[in-house]
């Protein structure tokens, strides 16, 4: 290495302005949700989806990031984030990015997509453009099904200001004595059990809606007989939804989760959203009433709660929704019409599975189904982070521990807005005679693994499956992920290894095939990164691929910045946040980043070093960020066989094609859209099958 280049290696750790902020980087992604919704050639449907998409993801991130940092400021410390900013300044940025990102998204919502769907005979109305005969069938409709589960609360001195629960809709009333002139003022909540849109149901259209919030306003005064109703405004508050279990190793962590739990709904108010035309003395009373400050109100052009917009994609209207699309089964897995047994295939080589593309029903879901149903098989371990209410995994477990297999489940409890779906799965497998375990105290297990001991002539041989995304049937409809399905001795000890660790006493850190969160993997990936570096620096081959959903980790963007400096071309595929600032001159300019945001979430994480012409690839469930390197239980497994390699070299070089529709990050933190063709679009016509 030249001593020019060893200079500006050393210098990356104290360049000014290395890192994006991590939460503003965050509102960069959803604004690349809402492109997918204003994209016009995209399908109508498609875009209320990624309306509905942008929507929830905000309330998510409301709920979760914006609660930690109001957390930590109150602890009352200065705490500055890696780019620089204190608590308050990123409030600040991100409640102005904000606001710009609502009023674009309900601006494509209102003034595009809204009158689009009018075109295609889906309208949504308000109670003056109803007709009288279905005003007459909408009022039988409040009057049934609405009016008795309203609760209009007063506020007043004998009724203190009620509870509003998180992501609910409320209609702020103003209303009048007549007698006494007084004003009063009252919370009416829309009830969330009752479908949001309400169908008008005209004679010759079905597909006419009547926001259920309007229909109570039309019926308000039907509330409070013997009053004037002055006013009303719809209002929104969302709360502190993360969860902190205090864990302690001598209490039950099932019991204190659940007690947690009780505590989430009362979490304090971190959002107050409100329409544009909201009374300036109302929103007083909130802001004063909720104790949030005028930074936390976000002022919403049109319909609040655009997340409930999902329902209209249910629709039965095809034309204006993407082809169906109907994964295939690994061409390995089956012979002709008739499945193949796993265990003869795996035998024979390793295969790598790529969901939605290949079924996952038919994948990895059929594996653990073949081993429950195998009178051969001696025992079922399996990580189980998110599942369905309905999996046929789950079912499949309970099977093969009521045939008298051994069947160990670790299920995280602590699975964040799953937490009581997964108590309630670990008590059903409990029931059924499995081994239920919740991991290690202090840290989430976010690995996704199986492993299967099967007798086979008297000698036990072990599978494996390894994989980027839960073992969950829904989400692998819609979740882009790789799995690994093999017989490699060497991951099914490591695997039992693992297994041992996270069901008992074991403090392994070091395994043959895998690397292992909180030990193994920042230090592994960073002592790979080094070595291409050494490669370029001595004019060996060298080169870097990583794609994760999110890189936030300070010491593995350092080590990439000196990578870049010494000549290392490292390319980025990041769907999310990414905290690392390319193409600085002198910092990262070997540095590309890319995002594709598409049909599926890209969800999988694989790493590639060139490592002087012998590549290697790692695949498994770890993003590189703080939690998934220090405080879970993450998994990489490094992928040995020759096909499955070649599958992941064409996979990213499909993705990294000039001509692929993406988005690139720039040296000022913008991201820009580039290309033209649909990269997943690619994958399902099979064009980079090998």
């Amino acid at each position: 290495m030249s001593d020019t280049s060893t200079e500006t290696a050393l210098a990356t750790g104290q360049h000014p302005d290395r890192f994006l902020n991590r939460e503003l980087s965050w509102l960069d992604f959803n604004a690349r949700v809402l492109e997918l919704a204003e994209d016009a050639e995209a399908p109508l449907l498609e875009r209320v989806k990624f309306l509905s998409i942008f929507a929830s993801n905000l309330d998510e991130f409301f709920m979760v990031r914006i609660a930690g940092l109001k957390r930590r400021q109150n602890t009352g410390l200065t705490v500055r984030s890696p780019d620089g900013l204190t608590i308050r300044e990123q409030l600040t940025r991100i409640a102005a990015r904000t606001q710009e990102l609502v009023a674009r998204h309900a601006g494509v919502f209102v003034d595009d997509v809204l009158p689009r769907l009018a075109e295609n005979g889906i309208r949504i109305v308000h109670w003056g453009e109803v007709g009288d005969g279905e005003s007459m069938r909408l009022r039988e409709y409040f009057r049934d099904q609405v009016f008795p589960v309203l609760t209009p609360l007063a506020v007043d001195p004998a009724h203190p200001f009620p509870y509003i629960s998180g992501l609910s809709l409320n209609l702020a009333v103003s209303v009048r004595d007549p007698e006494s002139g007084s004003p009063r003022f009252a919370r009416v909540k829309v009830p969330d059990n009752v479908p949001r849109f309400v169908p008008v149901h005209t004679e010759d259209d079905d597909s006419v809606f009547l926001p259920l919030e309007d229909l109570i306003s039309a019926h308000i005064g039907q509330l409070f007989p013997g009053l004037d109703v002055i006013d009303q405004h719809l209002f929104r508050v969302t709360r502190n939804a993360d969860v902190e279990v205090e864990e302690d190793r001598d209490e039950d962590l099932l019991q204190a989760l659940e007690r947690e739990l009780q505590r989430r709904r009362f979490g304090p108010a971190v959002r107050l959203e409100v329409t544009d035309s909201m009374d300036p003395q109302i929103l007083d009373v909130l802001m004063h009433e909720l104790e949030v400050s005028p930074v936390d109100v976000l002022h919403v052009p049109g319909l609040l709660d655009l997340a409930s917009l999902m329902a209209l994609y249910g629709l039965d209207r095809p034309e204006l929704k993407d082809e169906p699309f109907v994964p295939g089964t690994h061409p390995r897995l089956t012979d002709g019409e008739a499945p193949k047994s796993f265990f003869a295939t795996l035998r024979e080589g390793d295969v790598l599975v790529h969901h939605p593309y290949d079924s996952f029903a038919t994948s990895v879901q059929r594996f653990i189904e073949q081993a429950a149903a195998d009178p051969h098989v001696l025992a079922i371990k399996q990580t189980l982070y998110r599942t369905s209410g309905d999996s046929p995994i789950v079912q499949a477990l309970i099977e093969a521990a009521e045939a008298g297999k051994q069947v160990v489940v670790l299920v995280e409890i602590k699975a964040r807005f799953d937490e009581e779906a997964n108590i309630s799965w670990a008590k059903t497998l409990e029931r059924a005679g499995c081994h239920v375990v919740y991991g290690l105290v202090g840290l989430k297990t976010h690995c996704k693994t199986a492993l299967v001991v099967r007798r086979e002539n008297g000698v036990l041989r072990r599978y494996c499956h390894i994989g980027t995304g839960n073992y969950n049937p829904k989400t692998a409809r819609i979740y882009e992920d790789l799995g690994i399905l093999t017989a490699d001795p060497r991951v099914g000890a490591d695997l039992t290894d693992l297994f041992n660790t996270l069901t008992g006493y074991s403090r392994q850190t070091t395994y043959r095939s895998l690397l292992v969160a909180p030990h193994g993997i920042r230090a592994g990936l960073l002592e790979k990164i080094r070595r291409e570096a050494r490669h370029a620096a001595e004019g060996r081959p060298s080169g870097i691929r990583i794609k994760v959903n999110s890189l936030v980790d300070e010491q593995l963007i350092d080590a990439l910045y000196e990578a870049s400096a010494a000549g290392v071309p490292v390319e980025l595929w990041i769907r999310g946040i990414c905290a690392l600032r390319p193409q600085v001159p002198g910092l990262s300019e070997n540095i590309k980043v890319r995002s594709i945001v598409g049909r599926f979430l890209e969800h999988s994480r694989v790493c590639n070093f060139l490592n002087d012409g012998s590549p290697e690839w790692w695949l498994g469930s770890a993003d590189l960020m703080h939690r998934n390197l220090d405080r879970r239980v993450e998994v990489l497994l490094r992928i040995s066989d020759q096909h499955a390699q070649d599958q992941l070299q064409r996979m990213f070089d499909g993705a990294m094609a000039d001509d692929v529709r993406s988005f690139q990050l720039g040296a000022d933190g913008a991201w820009t859209q580039t290309g033209q063709h649909d990269f997943q679009a690619r994958v399902m016509a099979g064009e980079l099958a090998g």
